[in-house]
């Protein structure tokens, strides 16, 4: 069964961050499909299993991007 989380990334201003954010996250092991949405920065991670945040961090400041704080 599928998981999803939804995070937000923030300094993304284009197609292009879109795309580097979703090649990054999406080659974390496990993840399935990456939706990120540009307006509101929200992305959303579907994987076969649980997919530790730490790793979806250091895949997007590897993207040259960061997530927001968690309220």
């Amino acid at each position: 069964m599928s998981q999803t989380s939804t995070y937000t990334v923030v300094g993304m201003t284009c197609g292009h961050c879109v795309a580097s954010v979703s090649e990054e996250v999406g080659a974390i092991p496990g993840v399935e499909d990456v939706d990120v949405d540009l307006d509101s920065g929200r992305v959303t991670v579907t994987s076969g299993a649980p997919v530790e945040e730490s790793q979806v961090k250091a895949a997007v400041e590897e993207a040259g991007y960061a997530l927001a704080p968690t309220a």
